[in-house]
């Protein structure tokens, strides 16, 4: 084993939770969130040699949101294609718990929306760091986290919302 692959190895080992949970956040599914980090982190490995010597968790974390975001679009677009047969929704839970409240959401944001809530929220990321991942302005930053919590509030409470959060992310 080179000594790129044991550091890419050494990388994983130690930010792969961290990772994996700002996929969960950004996509909402457990499943599809470590196929979007397994997609990260290959995308990372292919970089690595250039990736290595930054600091490679941002670059990860920027692929995850990327793509999520990605992933997100092509979904909305396949479901304004009309299908012959309508797919399947999975019963809503009667257990009103507040961190499914949450992820429920989170889920109904726009994809941009629900990435600047996970990286500043959860990742406790600075507005600068959060612009420098998504690859924008503080003030896009600014003005996707003041509408995203204005959505947050109608849908959970306007008391609620801060109490949800720090809950969720305990």
């Amino acid at each position: 084993m080179s000594g790129a692959e044991h550091d890419f190895g050494a990388f994983v080992a130690a930010r792969a939770t961290t990772l994996l949970r700002v996929a969960y956040l950004a996509c909402g599914n457990e499943a599809e969130a470590e196929d979007l980090l397994q997609t990260a982190l290959e995308r990372t490995y292919r970089n690595w040699d250039r990736v290595r010597h930054d600091s490679p968790e941002p670059y990860v974390r920027r692929v995850i949101i990327n793509t999520a975001i990605s992933r997100a679009r092509r979904r909305a677009i396949l479901s304004i294609i009309p299908m012959r047969i309508l797919p399947e929704r999975p019963a809503r839970s009667t257990d009103v718990d507040l961190r499914h409240l949450l992820m429920d959401a989170l889920r109904d944001l726009p994809p941009r929306q629900r990435a600047v809530v996970v990286l500043r929220y959860w990742e406790d990321l600075s507005e600068a760091q959060t612009a420098e991942v998504l690859g924008c302005t503080v003030g896009t930053v600014k003005s996707q986290t003041s509408k995203a919590m204005a959505k947050l509030r109608t849908a959970l409470g306007e008391a609620s919302v801060e109490g949800v959060i720090g809950n969720a992310h305990a």
